[in-house]
């Protein structure tokens, strides 16, 4: 295999992310050599106004990848484009395509794009955010043309000081997700949307698709390697099975 011949992905991440870069390189293998950027750190800015910013300077922020040829970039970070509604992400990522010459895709553009080929209707939303950017996403969904049959809230494993849930994707547990699943009674025929680039979910998904075979189980990352493998041209077999599972879903 000539390593250098594979198709190249760029990935543009929060700068405290520490979950992207992992289960992209998991779910893509080596059939796709990974390339990433990181949004500037914002000190003393709130957490919609660091969203608004990365909106801001994500145009320029693709310039650092510099000459590098690159078939398709993922901005992993659902949360700011949330912001833009579906409308305007979608026209913000083409802009950013032509810039670029190759495909720019948000990831919640990758999740709309699985959602359609899928045939998939209906979401019910695993969330760990904040109530508002919560609202927001459930918004965007809907605005997008989905029913939202509900969702289920995964706060970070520890209390706030007060004692009260503390939202951060990035405090959010395996044993969480799963417990709070497990606590809902879903309706049959609505897809898990793990939402937010930053949740480390792999292995719930994996747990879950193991209880629920015939479930459409969705997250911002999987969507995005899946929407990666095709507009980068990626032709090598595909080993992860969360992702083949989506590659053979029925619809």
């Amino acid at each position: 295999m000539d390593l250098f011949s594979l198709p190249r992905l760029g990935v543009v991440v929060p700068p405290e992310n520490p979950t992207a870069e992992p289960e992209f390189n998991h779910l893509l293998g080596a059939g796709t050599n990974v390339y990433t950027t990181r949004f500037p750190v914002t000190p003393g800015l709130d957490l919609r106004e660091m969203l608004e910013t990365y909106n801001e300077v994500l145009p320029g922020l693709l310039g650092s990848f510099g000459a590098l040829r690159l078939d398709a970039t993922v901005v992993a970070c659902s949360a700011s484009h949330y912001l833009l509604g579906p409308d305007g992400d979608r026209e913000f990522c083409d802009e950013l395509s032509r810039r670029a010459g190759s495909p720019v895709g948000s990831s919640t553009q990758a999740i709309l794009a699985a959602c359609a080929a899928l045939g998939v209707t209906r979401l019910t939303l695993v969330s760990p955010y904040e109530p508002w950017l919560t609202d927001a996403s459930r918004a965007f969904w809907e605005e997008a043309g989905l029913r939202v049959d509900g969702v289920v809230a995964v706060p970070a494993a520890d209390a706030d000081a007060d004692g009260g849930a503390r939202y951060d994707p990035y405090a959010v547990t395996t044993g969480a997700i799963l417990r709070r699943i497990r606590e809902r009674e879903l309706p049959a025929g609505t897809a898990l949307l793990f939402t937010g680039t930053g949740m480390g979910t792999l292995a719930a998904l994996t747990e879950l698709a193991r209880r629920e075979p015939r479930r459409t189980l969705l997250s911002s990352n999987l969507a995005s390697a899946w929407w990666a493998r095709r507009v980068a041209g990626a032709t090598g077999a595909v080993r992860h099975p969360l992702l083949r599972r989506l590659e053979h879903a029925p619809v």
